[in-house]
């Protein structure tokens, strides 16, 4: 690994054009990225956790049905007046600050649904031949120290590669995920030695899964431009890593935290009544809630303390 110095991660993108359509028909009208985890949206969690790794331009890769987004990391004035006028100062503090100071948006449409890798080139101009984070709301990840990707940040200043978040899965469920293999290492940062989209169980080449946080280098662009779209007739960001490897070293990082998959309802059910239990506001009532209804096991009440 090298000690050199390397160029900062300063920009993000956020690929947020998808339909939802497991969410429907809450999706309908309401972006699957601005459904809220208690009191605050999917994507505002993605964007923090962002901009407390050292980002500060993010670039958010949108539809024209994901307004909403686009307004709600804009400043509304007549309900930052209406709060000061009623004098609740902590609340427009709250709305002041969805947007971290010193932070920028970038909004770029994705004109067709034509899967992740297309989505990255479609902020191939606003990347500027730099390294880049990117972050897929739906995969929300609780963390006590540091964050996943504040935790990518250092693994990439040590080595001035491409970083990958991965954690252990079932290889049983294989198919829904990227997969990598690795070189054997005694700490928490492997060589990637190979990656591939979705395979089934028996084709696996480990159980280390592919989560969506990514640190890239700029040369991944280059490789997307050449992939060719798969069965479905999308650009896979994994075919794009797997030519990189060939001219490049790319390694996984096995995070600290806990992941809630927020793209399924399962998932999102269990990231909202983990946050619920830990919210400064409702968290020791909600518990309270949870315990002595009998409707829910007490095992929600350790969930969020894992």
């Amino acid at each position: 690994m090298s000690g050199l110095k390397h160029p900062l991660i300063s920009r993000a993108i956020f690929p947020v054009a998808g339909k939802g359509t497991r969410f429907l028909p809450a999706t309908k009208a309401t972006p699957k990225e601005m459904m809220p985890i208690v009191d605050k949206p999917l994507i505002q969690y993605a964007v923090e956790e962002a901009v407390g790794a050292g980002v500060s331009e993010l670039i958010f890769v949108t539809s024209s049905t994901k307004r909403a987004i686009e307004d709600h990391f804009d400043s509304n004035y007549e309900l930052e007046s209406f709060l000061k006028k009623q004098n609740k100062h902590e609340l427009l503090a709250l709305v002041q600050n969805v947007l971290p100071q010193g932070a920028s948006c970038t909004y770029v449409r994705q004109s067709e649904s034509l899967g992740l890798g297309h989505a990255v080139l479609c902020a191939r101009t606003q990347i500027a031949n730099e390294p880049f984070a990117l972050l897929l709301a739906d995969d929300l990840i609780h963390h006590e120290a540091e964050s996943c990707l504040q935790q990518m940040v250092s693994a990439y200043e040590a080595t001035g590669c491409s970083i990958i978040a991965v954690q252990e899965i079932s290889v049983s469920e294989s198919e829904k995920y990227g997969m990598v293999a690795v070189e054997p290492q005694a700490n928490s940062v492997f060589r990637i030695t190979s990656i591939v989209e979705k395979p089934k169980p028996q084709d696996a080449p480990s159980n280390l899964a592919v989560v969506g946080r990514y640190i890239l280098t700029p040369k991944v662009m280059a490789h997307l431009v050449r992939v060719q779209q798969d069965k479905r007739g999308e650009i896979q960001l994994t075919d794009a890593i797997s030519s990189l490897l060939q001219d490049e070293p790319v390694y996984a990082l096995k995070f600290k935290g806990v992941r809630y998959d927020c793209g399924n309802k399962l998932g999102y059910l269990q990231a909202i009544v983990s946050y619920a239990l830990a919210h400064t506001e409702v968290g020791s009532e909600f518990e309270n809630y949870l315990q002595g209804s009998g409707r829910v096991s007490k095992d929600f009440s350790r969930l969020q303390k894992k």
